[in-house]
């Protein structure tokens, strides 16, 4: 049975009005550019919330050309106090409440399935806390925006959670994304060494007939396409071909039997 709601919240330290602007006019500046934060991460160049009622939520291609992605309609613009959209790349409403607490506000998303709806992508868990360090640097000069390096690496586990609370307490790795507590999971997590993506995955799953996977590089290029039909031609062994998850990548074998992904670059990588 499909789950009917999700909701986040986390605590912002700054007053209500602030953090309203600060989620709807600056989503750009604070939203992670990494391997999975849009619907078409090889496109996208930018995060947009139009102001008011019946203002667009969007995930930007090309200013130029009006090229973009309508992820919602606002339905409720009360500064300060709530906005709320109406999905269009699934079956939910998002409805995002801003209320004072001591030393700040709370921000609290909550995203339910439509009656009759069945399509949801429930991902504010992980990107409402992105919101928190832009918040805290108000004052100052905000961090620059964060985007991944073109070359990451994944490293697979029995239980990836506990993993990266190792790995953040030992080798004192940071996450953008936040990391899971004691008693929680998640299906991806991401940790980072300065702008260097550091992908956990579960071992259970397909795996190679001599030995599990433990590790795989991820290198982004410009033409996945012609990376891809290069690599078949020079007669590298393709294990999963190109393949679209929000972005765009296969995956491939080399001489000794390490796993390679390749994934298609956003142009705002460099």
């Amino acid at each position: 049975m499909t789950a009917r709601s999700a909701s986040a919240a986390v605590k912002v330290s700054v007053d209500p009005m602030t953090a309203f602007a600060a989620f709807t006019d600056e989503i750009d500046s604070w939203w992670v550019r990494g391997p999975i934060n849009f619907f078409d991460a090889g496109r996208a160049v930018a995060m947009r919330i139009e102001r008011g009622l019946d203002g667009r939520v969007l995930e930007v291609y090309d200013d130029a050309r009006g090229d973009v992605l309508e992820l919602g309609r606002i339905t409720v613009w009360e500064p300060g106090v709530q906005l709320t959209y109406r999905s269009l790349v699934d079956d939910t409403e998002v409805d995002v409440r801003f209320d004072a607490v001591v030393g700040g506000t709370q921000v609290r998303v909550t995203q339910t399935l439509l009656p009759g709806g069945e399509r949801v992508f429930f991902f504010w868990a992980n990107v409402l806390r992105w919101l928190v360090p832009w918040c805290a640097q108000r004052d100052g000069a905000h961090p620059a925006r964060r985007e991944i390096a073109r070359l990451s690496i994944a490293l697979y586990y029995e239980d990836p959670a506990r993993a990266a609370r190792w790995l953040a307490r030992v080798f004192q790795l940071g996450s953008w994304s936040g990391i899971p507590a004691e008693g929680e999971d998640s299906d991806w997590i991401e940790l980072h060494h300065g702008n260097v993506a550091v992908l956990l995955f579960s071992l259970d799953g397909p795996q190679p007939e001599t030995a599990p996977i433990t590790h795989m590089p991820w290198a982004y290029v410009d033409d996945l396409d012609a990376h891809f039909e290069h690599a078949k031609a020079a007669g590298a062994t393709i294990v999963s071909e190109i393949q679209q998850h929000g972005y765009r990548a296969y995956t491939t074998e080399d001489l000794e039997r390490h796993r390679w992904t390749f994934a298609q670059a956003r142009p705002t990588m460099t």
